[in-house]
């Protein structure tokens, strides 16, 4: 039984793998930094978004107050109406001052939440499109890594060979 021949690496091979695998380390890296770059937008989209709920809510309830206040404001002015017809009068002017403070109110949210909703599609658009874009230059690095380190690993091989026919 023959023993297959030892054939040693040629120092020129092993540096060109090593070349390979510290490129290919690199591409990994920078595409895992896009990764975690990405990750802590998202996490500040949430935080914007916590933010404009605080605030909203907040909001809310600062017309919560104003509403009771006005309506305990009623009710002292009924207790101190003289007649039914001041008394009417003090329920129709709230009647009034509520409707349109209640629809300021509502104009006042509508706002709050349509600009909470466009800071968050911007900032998520402005993510993704940066993530996507990091993840291509780390992919197109990747691949060119692979590809010069297969040529290298072919370039030694020959040249191995070479050295092993001479």
């Amino acid at each position: 039984m023959s023993t297959p021949p030892n054939y040693e690496v040629p120092t020129e091979m092993r540096d060109f793998a090593e070349k390979s695998v510290d490129q290919a380390r690199k591409a990994f890296d920078s595409f895992i930094g896009a990764a975690r770059k990405t990750a802590d937008t998202v996490q500040g989209s949430a935080e914007l978004a916590r933010t404009n709920a605080q605030g909203a809510s907040a909001r809310g309830f600062e017309f919560a107050e104003q509403n009771v206040n006005a309506a305990f404001d009623l009710a002292q002015k009924l207790v101190r109406s003289k007649d039914v017809q001041e008394a009417m009068q003090h329920q129709a002017e709230f009647v009034r001052s509520q409707f349109a403070a209640i629809q300021a109110q509502a104009k006042e949210f509508g706002g709050l939440a349509q600009s909470a909703m466009q800071q968050g599609a911007e900032q998520a658009k402005a993510a993704i499109q940066e993530g996507a874009e990091t993840a291509r230059k780390a992919a197109e690095q990747g691949t060119e890594a692979a590809r010069k380190a297969g040529a290298d690993v072919q370039a030694a091989a020959q040249q191995a060979t070479r050295k092993a026919t001479s």
